[in-house]
């Protein structure tokens, strides 16, 4: 492939667990040359200390947006989201990173364990589920005024953004709503639940509304692994790869199922 990319991580200090082997495995197995891979995070030492061994450049989350982690206020009772809220948003501002045209997002618990390809020819290939969470859809109606146009999910964990596209989508919904986008997406949600908002869903069916002959969808066969730490057996892994192109050591709550069939 020869399509070149930046690699975007965003983490916190309860990600450095998976982190080195979420690095490890996009440079295994990610095949695209890789110009930079950046970790977003706030700047402590043992953060620091990680990019320094693994050759990633750091990036200290208050420089990506104009807002802070303290200036999103989403929470319940007897949760708060404000950190997952704001690391959507840094991901969407990706474009103002990086040198190359193209760059991957990819979360910091997620670990590939198959060869991956982002670009065919002049398509882009976004990695796909038959699931989601509706209040994701409600979020995405308020702020483009229409419906999603995909039938599948694009919510699996990494994702190929194109800086020209998500930089449209962005004044896009600018300009519907007067107003930064971000604010724009804070005011669409309906805090009061906890999956209101997914920056996976709103550029995947912002370009599928308009060019889906550009896009190829293939299923994710991602793996959620309920397990302490990112260890798993030859054995095991294996096995896995057999079955799945990545896993996820994290534990996911509140989705619906809304669609039985999934496209080869």
């Amino acid at each position: 492939m020869t399509t070149p990319i930046d690699v975007i991580i965003p983490a916190i200090e309860k990600d450095l667990g998976t982190l080195p082997h979420v690095i490890d495995a996009v440079r295994k197995f990610v095949k695209h040359p890789i110009r930079e891979i950046m970790i977003v995070a706030p700047r402590t030492q043992r953060m620091l200390d990680l990019c320094s061994r693994k050759k990633c450049r750091f990036v200290h989350e208050d420089t990506v947006l104009p807002i802070t982690k303290k200036d999103i206020h989403y929470q319940g009772k007897t949760w708060n989201r404000s950190g997952w809220l704001y690391q959507q948003l840094l991901k969407m501002n990706g474009d103002t990173l990086g040198s190359s045209k193209y760059y991957l997002v990819i979360d910091a618990d997620t670990i590939l364990i198959r060869p991956h390809v982002f670009k065919v020819g002049n398509k882009t290939v976004f990695y796909c589920r038959n699931w989601s969470q509706g209040e994701y859809f409600t979020t995405y109606k308020k702020l483009m005024g229409k419906s999603r146009s995909s039938r599948l999910s694009f919510v699996t964990h990494y994702m190929l953004f194109e800086k020209s596209k998500i930089k449209q989508l962005k004044q896009t919904i600018e300009q519907r709503h007067n107003r930064s986008w971000y604010s724009a997406i804070i005011k669409s949600m309906n805090t009061s639940k906890q999956f209101a908002f997914s920056e996976f869903e709103t550029y995947g069916n912002f370009l599928y509304s308009t060019r889906p002959e550009k896009m190829i969808l293939r299923p994710a066969l991602n793996k959620s692994l309920n397990m302490s730490g990112p260890y798993v057996s030859p054995l095991k892994m294996s096995a896995l790869k057999k079955r799945y192109r990545s896993i996820s050591f994290h534990k996911r709550k509140g989705y619906v199922r809304t669609i039985k069939k999934m496209v080869k």
